[in-house]
């Protein structure tokens, strides 16, 4: 069994549209979205659109909780400099859209031939808001996946790739496609912008089990174009945050 996992596209169907392509020549027998789909960029009814096509399991983050409650977005820990992006956002989608993202899983299991249990989420097993990080003390990692059955982790939310064992757990993060960080967000430190998108690969291959860190190049200018011809009100940060890129 191969799956793909991809996460936090926040609306950037031209990095999603890349990895797609990359994941189509991989030949995956499945498709899961770990959450964070729409908000934020400019293309959310085309990312929503591909994710439907490609038949992708999708787990629900914290920006699409807020997409479908925006007056208590503080909940989901949208800082308040975003919230006119994520309004934009909501304006964009239909009445079918909204209905599919209410359709998202909390948490999504897989159950490979030989007997390892993989479990998908978001933030954590819990909650979509918390943040799993290399630097993470393991006892907190004890506490976020206790009483699990599971013995392989993968989520989103921090935006950053991951690979890390804690005691007999194997936990992952397929980074972000569409905001890919250079570190770990920190409150006052604002994010900076890695110019690829990225997801995963973990396989099942008779007694082994693989994982995969991708990352794809895509088209940054065509991107920037559609985002100032949007009507973002967060269009000088995207074409900041590009300009700047590392």
């Amino acid at each position: 069994m191969r799956i793909g996992f991809i996460s936090d596209i926040h609306g950037s169907f031209t990095a999603l549209e890349a990895v797609l392509a990359d994941i189509k020549k991989e030949g995956i027998d499945q498709l899961i979205c770990l959450g964070d789909t729409v908000s934020l960029g400019p293309q959310p009814c085309e990312v929503l659109e591909a994710l439907r096509e490609s038949n992708a399991v999708t787990i629900m983050g914290n920006h699409d909780q807020a997409i479908l409650d925006p007056e208590h977005s503080a909940e989901f820990e949208i800082t308040s400099h975003l919230i006119p992006d994520l309004e934009w956002g909501v304006d964009q989608l239909s009445a079918a859209d909204l209905a599919f993202i209410r359709s998202f899983k909390d948490t999504h299991t897989v159950k490979f031939n030989n007997g390892i249990e993989l479990l998908a989420f978001h933030g954590s097993p819990r909650s979509t808001t918390d943040l799993i990080v290399a630097t993470t003390p393991p006892e907190k990692l004890d506490e976020l996946f206790k009483g699990q059955s599971a013995s392989v982790f993968i989520g989103g939310h921090s935006h950053i790739q991951m690979y890390r064992r804690n005691g007999k757990n194997l936990i992952l993060n397929s980074g972000s496609v569409g905001n890919a960080f250079l570190y770990p967000f920190t409150p006052g430190n604002p994010p900076r912008l890695l110019p690829w998108a990225e997801y995963a690969i973990v396989e099942q291959d008779g007694n082994f089990l693989r994982s995969d860190m991708r990352r794809v190049y895509f088209d940054i200018d065509k991107l920037l174009g559609l985002v100032k011809k949007s009507g973002l009100p967060g269009t000088d940060w995207w074409v900041r945050q590009y300009a700047e890129t590392p």
